[in-house]
């Protein structure tokens, strides 16, 4: 998949950082003499041309709309005719400017429209697009939804900056110089981009405040995980460390330059414009490392052509006898899933830069980043020749990833995996179970087998982004899942937590609990039992997956307490069992004259997994011969062996007004007030309500807010139809934000935004075609 008009726009600029398959195609030769030489030939080539032309002319009605949507995008990319680049008109606007809401001034689907979908028939939400020039310290802010009924709206908006207010360094990581983490912990020591240690590792900035209006989240909250909500993040504080607004003779790259930038310059005072070119990834990585491995347990590294099929196999040093020894601190590796033909852009790049910097090198090697890469055709030589590796690098990944990339292919896993799957309960996707549709755990779990110096792993996808820093996500995640109980736990992932409904955590873990109880169904506590069970080598030896707090029984809250979870996920882990999702009896290697087993499942594959999860799933498939559709299996093998399995609620936006009792009763309206059985969220004909949501694999919201975060024009979608055909009108981008009245560029807190499949509007047209 080549991104050829896309790449066009930084012709002659360096494209060399993008991999050859995104590369401005070269212009063959058409020999045109030759192919009209013979008349056969000439005669073919006429009639081509004929037909063509008349195509032509029946489509020319049809992708004017396209052509247009395209032009008109990036013509809002672009300042106003007369002003100039680094103006700031909107610094000349009098104080206390009164705005009103964009709805105000746009139609938008009506309630009494019963053919539409009802969740269509809700307002839009307009405090997302609120920018920096609105923003109030987080007490005084006023959110636009959800309101309860003796608030009022925060519309009109008062503009509270003439000018821009300034970002302070975001710190998300522990304060590793001070005494108290020295007592406990091994010194950190920091890293550096340059082998000479001259260029710091550089912060990510953030403003205090929340511009006024701006919805909370509907689903989920930062505060309950620990995630900061008093600060949010503009484009420039939060990419422009890794060389977003700066141009590719100053080291950037080349983008973000497009769009309304005041004030931006702040974020490189203390670094300057960091210089990425050159830059391996890999060997600063590898570098952060040997300055701090005495942090970290010492892993053996296994001989000869098969890896040890132990677990873990540790070194002990002199300093676990010492009465003094510190603690040694868990290794995680995020693997990030490519694969040949993935349309890299310079915004990726920026992306996975950010991912690299706050995880791996910021966090003193307590994190890795990997690339597992799928080589789509099985007849490369990806083991036997590594001249083929390289061109496979060098087609699809940027230069600077290389280093960080393992490369494996579904003839890979037939190897490694070498089970008859053929009984399977259902094939609704009729593709072979190796696939990596049906079975993207196969290559995740071989690179835990391979990688024994990784204690947990997280599986992420190229298209997530997160705006706000990584480390304070993944750490947050990791301590807030640890804290859980295992009592109530399923039952409590089993369901989207509404704050605004709910009320506080604690209140939400009451709602579950008597919801469970009116059911008449026992909580989920341990390993699960059914017909045909067959136990894992670790069971037969007598053991068990659950902790020494659990000996308690079911009714002892304090089980699991301070346990690291086995598998943490995004969305609900719910019971497909008659929920109406598509996949949800595709299990494979299971005896299918039995009853289908029990079984969990959490949509969108990006989750985290500790090593023992990814064995036991390991075992599951190399010894048993069972699998289950990617996103269910992990679910299902921790539920039947009793792992410790989490959903950890964190905030998802919706853009519109919903009614609360509405959404309780869509995203939680399954069997027993859940996201399971009946009526569950994910059925085919439920799961469109998650169009509007910030975080669901068909979104269309995520993708419209980020690009508009990113300061490009986007269409707003408000018309009869909920947008479609092009309806609505745009909004944002730099006219937009640079008139005078503007509240400036959008300021968002942290979020996880998905899926974003293309982000300048250049490669809009490669998507439309």
């Amino acid at each position: 998949m080549e991104r050829s008009s896309f790449a066009s726009l930084f012709a002659g600029k360096d494209s060399h950082l993008l991999p050859f398959a995104v590369k401005t195609r070269q212009n063959a030769t058409l020999r045109i003499r030759t192919l009209l030489s013979h008349c056969l030939y000439r005669r073919v080539i006429l009639w081509g041309i004929a037909i063509i032309a008349l195509l032509c002319v029946v489509l020319t009605t049809t992708s004017r709309g396209s052509t247009l949507r395209r032009a008109r995008l990036l013509e809002f990319t672009k300042p106003f005719a007369g002003s100039h680049e680094n103006e700031n008109p909107s610094d000349a606007t009098p104080d206390k400017i009164v705005l009103a809401p964009e709805s105000e001034k746009e139609s938008y689907p009506h309630p009494w429209r019963i053919d539409l979908p009802y969740w269509l028939r809700f307002r839009h939400l307009d405090g997302y697009f609120v920018g920096l020039k609105a923003l109030v310290p987080a007490r005084d802010h006023k959110p636009e939804f959800p309101l309860s009924p003796n608030e009022t709206s925060p519309f009109p908006t008062t503009l509270h900056y003439a000018g821009l207010p300034t970002p302070t360094p975001f710190i998300a990581h522990p304060d590793y110089e001070s005494l108290d983490y020295t007592a406990e912990y091994h010194p950190v020591s920091p890293c550096y981009l340059d082998f000479n240690k001259t260029i710091p590792i550089p912060d990510i900035y953030a403003y205090n405040g929340i511009p006024q209006g701006q919805p909370n989240p509907l689903l989920g909250s930062h505060k309950v995980l620990g995630l900061r909500d008093d600060v949010c993040f503009d484009r420039f504080g939060r990419y422009g460390p890794y060389g977003l607004g700066y141009s590719f003779d100053e080291g950037g790259l080349d983008v973000g330059m497009d769009t309304e930038s005041a004030g931006s310059e702040v974020v490189w005072e203390r670094t300057g414009k960091i210089n990425y070119a050159g830059i391996d990834w890999g060997e600063v990585q590898n570098r952060c490392y040997e300055a701090n491995k005495q942090r970290f347990v010492e892993v053996a590294t296994p001989t000869g052509p098969f890896p040890s099929m132990k677990t873990k196999t540790v070194v002990q040093s002199r300093e676990e006898h010492s009465p003094e020894k510190k603690k040694k601190v868990p290794r995680t590796a995020v693997v990030v899933r490519a694969y040949a033909g993935f349309p890299w852009s310079f915004h990726a790049i920026l992306n996975f830069r950010a991912l690299i910097s706050e995880l791996a090198l910021r966090s003193g090697a307590e994190y890795d980043v990997h690339f597992l890469l799928h080589v789509r055709d099985d007849w490369e030589p990806i083991w036997a020749d590594p001249q083929t590796v390289q061109r496979i690098l060098d087609e699809n990944i940027p230069p600077e990833f290389h280093s960080l990339c393992t490369v494996w292919s579904e003839a890979q896993m037939r190897i490694v995996y070498p089970r008859d799957f053929k009984r399977a309960f259902s094939n609704p996707a009729n593709t072979d179970i190796y696939g990596v549709y049906r079975s993207a755990h196969f290559p995740l779990q071989y690179f835990a087998f391979n990688h024994p110096e990784y204690d947990f792993f997280w599986n992420w996808e190229m298209d997530m982004r997160f705006l706000g820093n990584y480390y304070e996500l993944f750490d947050r995640l990791g301590r807030w899942a640890r804290a859980q109980s295992r009592v109530g736990l399923w039952e409590r992932s089993a369901k989207y937590y509404i704050p605004r409904l709910h009320g506080d955590w604690d209140n939400f873990t009451a709602v579950v609990e008597r919801e469970t109880q009116a059911s008449g169904r026992p909580f989920v506590v341990g390993p699960q039992n059914f017909t045909g069970r067959e136990p894992l080598l670790l069971e037969q030896n007598g053991q068990s997956f659950m902790p020494s707090s659990c000996a308690g029984g079911a009714n002892d809250t304090s089980c699991g307490v301070g346990e690291d979870a086995d598998l943490i996920t995004l969305n609900p882990l719910f019971d497909p069992e008659g929920s109406g999702w598509y996949f949800a009896s595709d299990m494979a290697g299971y005896d299918t004259s039995l009853p289908i087993p029990p079984r969990r499942c959490a949509i969108i594959t990006a989750s985290r997994f500790s090593r023992r999860m990814l064995m036991a799933m390991h075992e599951e498939v190399w010894r048993l011969g069972h699998t289950a559709f990617t996103e269910m299996f992990p679910a299902t093998v921790a539920l039947h062996r009793g792992l410790k399995a989490v959903f950890a609620p964190h905030p998802i936006s919706i853009d519109r007004d919903w009614d609360l009792v509405a959404v309780e009763r869509a995203f939680n309206g399954g069997r027993d007030h859940t996201t399971s059985g009946r009526g569950s969220p994910f059925s085919l004909g439920n799961e469109h309500i998650h169009k509007g949501t910030s975080w669901y694999y068909h979104s269309e919201f995520a993708g419209l807010l980020w690009r508009r975060w990113l300061g490009y024009a986007e269409w707003d979608g408000r018309g009869p139809n909920g947008g479609k055909a092009g309806e609505g009108k745009i909004r944002g981008g730099r006219r937009e934000e640079e008139m005078p009245g503007s509240t400036g560029r959008i300021c968002l807190r942290s979020m996880l935004a998905h899926p974003i499949k293309w982000e300048h509007p250049g490669e809009l047209e490669e998507e439309e075609d």
